[in-house]
């Protein structure tokens, strides 16, 4: 078989390519895929139809409108996608807020495509999902033993982290996709949590997040908050975290008092289902069981977020 050439149309397939030494047979990506570092140039083929720079209320009020008129959230450039003669294209149908729709990718491939064109649709909701997504990709690009041999790497290092966080105690753990409306998040973060040595009960493993009222929030009494919204890196989550602790019901949380709250680099790690969910789980488990294993946690992954200054008194990081 010749090698393929390839379009990832998200950012977790593409890192599931580059991973499997792919990254040569990669010819177009989408707008969001910007690791490893050397896809960034690459042609992009998909573009948002949103303006994603506002406040989290203000993106989940325009994602709405267009979910609820029936419109995808991405366009696909058929003309650049023709232009670039894809063999294999790599999409998903697990989410249509995440990626282009799995739709708009097959009607822009059948309008353009002059040749057959394989796609392969990834629909991850759980970690070992995942794994077998990077044999998927790896079979379909003719690489079949080199996806079993990556696969089976990365089950090893979570069961070797499972392996160190099961006789630690367990906190309890909230892990938000959202912060206005709140969301608590599924899919894989459930195992994630799980391997990290946390208590996690909002969703159940496999099932997609969900929307969280305030009350059972609360309710929940978590020991440690992690904010990892969809899409935003650890900046940005910092930010509107730390605007969220300024409000009385934040303040009153046990988590938030005792400092144990911390905007993430959801975009980076915990968002995309692709090889970083491993090192996602470590991040996890370092800022879960600092005492004895702080050392996992990635530079730049994660900040711990304090209660603002009160009668001007300066706010220092908790350790």
């Amino acid at each position: 078989m010749s090698e393929p050439r390839i379009v990832s149309l998200l950012p977790s397939a593409t890192e599931i390519v580059c991973s499997l030494g792919l990254r040569d047979q990669l010819v177009g990506i989408s707008h969001e895929c910007d690791f490893p570092a050397s896809v960034r140039g690459l042609p992009a083929v998909t573009s948002p139809k949103m303006d994603a720079s506002g406040s989290s209320a203000e993106i989940d009020r325009e994602l709405r409108a267009l979910v609820e008129g029936g419109l995808g959230v991405y366009r696909v450039d058929a003309e650049k996608l023709a232009e670039l003669a894809p063999d294999l294209i790599v999409t998903q149908d697990q989410c249509e807020v995440c990626a282009v729709s799995y739709r708009d990718v097959v009607a822009a491939t059948r309008a353009v495509a002059e040749r057959p064109v394989e796609i392969v649709s990834l629909h991850p909701r759980r970690l070992e999902d995942v794994w077998g997504d990077v044999e998927r990709v790896a079979l379909a690009a003719g690489i079949e033993a080199r996806g079993r041999g990556c696969a089976e790497r990365l089950r090893e290092r979570v069961a070797t982290l499972a392996e160190r966080t099961a006789p630690l105690p367990h906190p309890r753990l909230a892990c938000l996709e959202w912060l206005d409306p709140l969301m608590s998040a599924g899919n894989w973060i459930p195992d994630l949590a799980a391997v990290a040595g946390g208590e996690y009960d909002a969703v159940a493993p496999g099932e997609h997040s969900a929307w969280l009222e305030w009350e059972r929030f609360e309710e929940s009494t978590p020991d440690v908050v992690c904010a990892m919204p969809c899409g935003f890196g650890l900046e940005r989550t910092r930010r509107e975290v730390a605007a969220l602790l300024e409000e009385p019901r934040w303040q009153s949380l046990a988590a938030v008092r005792a400092g144990r709250v911390f905007a993430l680099d959801g975009s980076s790690y915990f968002n995309r289902p692709g090889p970083r969910l491993v090192e996602s789980a470590e991040i996890l488990a370092g800022l879960l069981h600092p005492d004895v294993l702080a050392g996992l946690v990635r530079p730049g992954a994660s900040e711990r977020v304090t209660l603002p200054p009160v009668d001007g008194a300066s706010a220092a990081p908790l350790s």
